[in-house]
């Protein structure tokens, strides 16, 4: 039986949501406390500051990511099939406005002026998927599953970067097709 959100879990929906829609400095406490309806000293009593607030988010959201991806690679053992369900979840969060964006490409964007605690947690999501990445390319090119044009680590990068662009080319054109458009023709490019 699933419990009713806590106040603090609500805070850090919330964010979220207002991040991924206007990214760190699209939003303050007051846009928060007016959505779910607290005060800004209550929010403050959960989380010190902003930077705490998404330094926590952002750790949660990594470790998520972790372990979705600990789970495919229990469940998904073909490369190419791993490749296809990453990129499968993304297409599928492309008509939630709550979840179309990557919360660490976002902040990504906004890099310079992160508070470092908060860059540190984003450069480690990045760095997690893309050693992810690279050790799928170079399981299916040695399955011969796989055709890299590159070197696994390279590849891995481009494939990273090309689902980003394709978030941001699905909000700029306001068409979720468009990440398919996208990330399509780069799967059926690797697939031996």
């Amino acid at each position: 039986m699933n419990s009713a959100p806590t106040t603090s879990e609500k805070i850090l929906q919330c964010a979220q949501a207002l991040l991924v829609a206007g990214g760190y400095n699209g939003f303050s406490y007051a846009d928060i406390g007016k959505v779910i309806g607290i005060r800004n000293a209550s929010i403050h009593h959960h989380f010190a500051s902003k930077a705490v607030l998404v330094q926590t988010l952002v750790r949660q959201y990594r470790e998520a990511a972790q372990d979705g991806v600990a789970a495919m690679e229990r469940n998904i053992t073909d490369p190419l099939a791993q490749l296809r369900a990453y990129a499968g979840y993304w297409e599928s969060c492309m008509t939630q406005p709550e979840s179309a964006f990557c919360l660490c490409a976002m902040l990504a964007a906004e890099m310079p002026m992160l508070p470092q605690e908060i860059a540190m947690e984003v450069k480690a999501h990045f760095r997690f998927f893309a050693l992810w990445l690279e050790s799928v390319l170079e399981r299916g090119q040695r399955q011969g599953s796989l055709r890299l044009t590159d070197a696994p680590r390279v590849e891995a990068e481009r494939f990273l970067a090309t689902i980003h662009g394709a978030m941001l080319s699905a909000r700029a054109y306001d068409d979720p097709k468009m990440f398919g458009v996208i990330v399509h023709p780069m799967l059926e490019r690797l697939a031996a």
